[in-house]
């Protein structure tokens, strides 16, 4: 590191809030309407419109019931998780098959259902294109049975995961498929049906990191929530993409089942089974109301929603500024020979969320010391993640997971945001080169 470079302070991962979203949100206070309304549906739809086209300028107003009933916006990823898997009747006696190399949420939304998770390790390093920390393919086909309800896929980083290949293993497996049968009640009801018309082990893709990520799929460019079975998304603070916290579900359109219908379970699932939210209400004589169900509550506010109406404007800008960071990090990490996550490919457009790297010839305890030491430079790193099966409400125990845990034994996320000036990551850049010397080559 040129000894004349100033010390910087460089945080991991800060919302990048500009006095567009400050503006919006001050505007929906003085509405009046800070809880789920107008804003919230705003979102919504746009958001689908995003999700099919991949453009942020489309016009939802002018034909609204196009891109209405497709997204719902909830408080949280965790919350769209556990509903999309309840929506699809997954409960006690059921399977979801989950990466052992992902965030708790991934896991815990199907516990939380009832079922049993089901962990499968990763492939050896990874993808041997993207370096992702994606499932063994082969591991997964063996893990479904006749309990097999759902896969959860995991697009680590904002990496997009080979669908192409998940599905032709729920596919191979459909003959295992036992849908669940009705007992008339609404929630039951529909689940049973979606079942049948999906007539498989459903694809239920976490895409908390990947948004605006795309993939060739069946030959044909489609974004993140337009792939899976049902789709859920994170908008907490440290995303690319935010409304402080909060998240959102998506679903592929269902044979048989109307959107509108699912998208009201949705809604009767996030406000306490209430038939009738607060925007429906204010009409003159509609208080009343029915509770369906004894459920839950998490809705998105217009608040929350403001925020991500005035980011959704500047995502395309946001994403291409991590391109242009993330060339800086591909150059430092090859000239040490790091490996690193490839987040572009011939088939695959990443959301440049994470970026991780595999320091050679280091053990867990040097990794650690990696990190402290970039931390005493300035620089905040991180690691993305512990493997599930090593932590304690998971048994504590990798052994079975042995490409999970030895991917994660070296590796540290580097700082990746749009608060980073070219400064930033230059010294990003040269803190790596001088702390890869300091901990890696003396030691060798």
């Amino acid at each position: 590191m040129n000894q004349d470079m100033d010390k910087r302070t460089i945080s991991f991962s800060p919302p990048d809030i500009s006095e567009a979203e400050i503006a919006e949100v001050a505007e929906a206070l003085r509405s009046g309407w800070i809880t789920t309304g107008p804003r919230t549906k705003l979102l919504e739809r746009r958001l689908a419109a995003y999700v099919e086209t991949g453009r942020v300028d489309v016009d939802t107003e002018t034909d609204a019931a196009r891109w209405s009933n497709r997204v719902v916006c909830l408080n949280s990823a965790t919350a769209a998780e556990e509903l999309n898997l309840r929506i699809l009747g997954v409960s006690v006696g059921d399977e979801v098959i989950v990466p052992a190399y992902t965030y708790t949420a991934s896991a815990s939304a199907a516990i939380h259902c009832g079922a049993t998770v089901k962990f499968v390790d990763i492939q050896k390093d990874g993808d041997p294109v993207s370096h992702m920390p994606e499932m063994d393919y082969e591991a997964l086909e063996a893990a479904v049975t006749e309990k097999t309800k759902a896969i959860v896929t995991v697009d680590l980083g904002g990496i997009v995961c080979d669908y192409d290949r998940i599905f032709e293993i729920v596919e191979r497996k459909r003959g295992l498929f036992k849908p669940m049968e009705s007992d008339g009640s609404p929630l039951n009801d529909l689940s049973a049906r979606i079942q049948k018309a999906i007539g498989r082990v459903a694809v239920v893709a976490d895409c908390a990191h990947s948004l605006g990520a795309s993939r060739v799929f069946r030959g044909e460019k489609k974004y993140c929530g337009a792939i899976a079975d049902f789709t859920s998304y994170s908008f907490h603070a440290v995303k690319n993409f935010t409304t402080a916290e909060g998240g959102a579900s998506t679903w592929l359109p269902i044979e048989g089942v109307d959107n509108a219908e699912i998208y009201k379970m949705y809604q009767l699932l996030s406000l306490h089974g209430q038939n009738k939210d607060a925007l429906a209400k204010t009409k003159l004589g509609a208080w009343e109301y029915d509770i369906i169900g004894p459920w839950y509550k998490c809705n998105m506010t217009d608040i929350m929603a403001a925020i991500g109406l005035r980011q959704l404007d500047r995502y395309p800008g946001l994403l291409e500024r991590r391109v242009e960071i993330m060339k800086h990090y591909d150059a430092a990490c090859e000239e040490l020979g790091i490996s690193h996550l490839i987040h572009h490919t011939g088939n695959m457009d990443s959301s440049n969320h994470l970026y991780l790297i595999r320091i050679p010839g280091i053990d867990e305890a040097k990794r650690n010391a990696f990190i402290e030491k970039m931390a005493e430079y300035g620089v905040a790193t991180n690691v993305h993640y512990k493997p599930l099966p090593m932590m304690t409400a998971y048994g504590r125990d990798c052994s079975d997971y042995p490409n999970a845990y030895d991917y994660y034994h070296n590796l540290v996320s580097l700082p990746l945001h749009t608060k980073l000036s070219d400064d930033d990551v230059k010294y990003v850049c040269e803190t790596l080169k001088r702390v890869y010397k300091e901990i890696v080559e003396t030691a060798c």
